[in-house]
């Protein structure tokens, strides 16, 4: 059994990260960029006033491992998580969250989530996971 996401309920695939990349790469011979690799989370703040997202940071960091495999092979030059920071998603509104982020949208506020803090710390290290 593999983990899903809390939106539709998706499977996660990181291995799909590995393959992918490296199918593009070797058919068309041009530089990979990863420009959209994230989840939807049922985030709420947590009485400490903080955001806890383990299976966020269980998601990148399955995802990013296998990025990290597929870069010893082929020529990645870029990756970006979705999103930094919740936002309106055009089928679901407000209702799901997929930043690292958390947008307090009455007040404004943001709040780093746990895997922002993570985040962070992995761009630090240079991807070292």
């Amino acid at each position: 059994m593999v983990p899903r996401t809390s939106r539709r309920n998706w499977p996660v695939t990181p291995e799909a990260l590995y393959w992918g990349s490296k199918f593009l790469y070797e058919r068309y011979q041009k530089p990979i960029y990863i420009t959209e690799n994230g989840m939807a989370c049922h985030d709420t703040i947590s009485l400490d006033g903080k955001v806890h997202d383990p299976n966020r940071i269980d998601f990148l960091a399955r995802y990013l491992k296998k990025l990290k495999r597929a870069t010893e092979e082929i020529d990645v030059r870029g990756y970006f998580q979705w999103s930094l920071m919740d936002n309106f998603e055009w089928g679901k509104g407000y209702a799901e969250r997929f930043g690292i982020i958390y947008v307090d949208f009455e007040t404004q506020e943001r709040i780093w989530k746990d895997s922002a803090y993570w985040y962070r710390d992995l761009i630090e290290k240079n991807g070292e996971l």
